[in-house]
């Protein structure tokens, strides 16, 4: 796939199929290495002269990795790392650099990024990291949807319903759940049928996996 440098992608929803990387550097022959070698990995490829042109052109929303330099002439990329924090970018990020620094590498790890490389570092080095942030990056958006839909799920729910379901989900039996909110039987009862009927399950064990499963556990 032919790209352009400085070329910004048109917005669309992300896709596992599109797996984009976003390429940072104030060095062209670097960036177009990088290009090369990601594009005949399979990835599509944008790249960027620097900091700054890649935030006026930055739209959220591709299934994405951004690999950049740390030092750069104008925003480094330690600002940069900084300025999509600040803009709550969960953009999964690797960082290269001529100038090893582990304390600098540990810190903006434990911020979220994914690795840091030492130039020069082969190939194959640099694919098997891009594609452990794009692994890594799945499993965030799965993590993330799996909370949306509790979320959407729970919300469907009354307060009390909320409190009758997360007992039934602790092993608590339909008395043992009266005894705890001081209400009836029957009442618990009532409550688990609306319970199940808003979750559109049949049977508790249904319930049980559809609950538990959106939880993540």
């Amino acid at each position: 796939m032919t790209t352009h440098p400085d070329t910004p992608p048109t917005a669309h929803p992300a896709s596992q199929a599109d797996r984009f990387v976003y390429i940072v550097d104030d060095d062209e022959a670097v960036r177009d290495s990088l290009r090369w070698l990601l594009e005949g990995a399979g990835f599509s490829v944008r790249t960027f002269h620097s900091a700054e042109s890649f935030l006026n052109a930055y739209v959220p929303g591709h299934f994405a990795v951004l690999v950049l330099d740390v030092r750069m002439g104008g925003m480094s990329g330690i600002e940069l790392h900084d300025e999509l924090l600040r803009q709550n970018h969960n953009l999964p990020l690797i960082f290269m650099t001529g100038h090893g620094d582990v304390g600098m590498a540990v810190a903006r790890m434990k911020l979220g990024a994914v690795d840091f490389l030492e130039k020069p570092f082969d190939d194959q080095q640099l694919i098997s990291t891009v594609n452990n942030a794009f692994q890594q990056a799945e499993e965030k958006q799965t993590d993330s949807e799996k909370r949306a839909l509790r979320q959407e799920l729970l919300d469907r729910l009354t307060p009390r319903e909320q409190q009758v379901l997360e007992l039934i989900a602790a092993g608590r039996l339909n008395k043992q759940i009266a005894g705890d909110l001081n209400i009836s039987i029957k009442t618990v009862e009532a409550h688990r049928a609306n319970i199940m009927d808003k979750f559109e399950v049949r049977t508790m064990a249904d319930l049980m996996r559809r609950f538990l499963g959106s939880s993540g556990q």
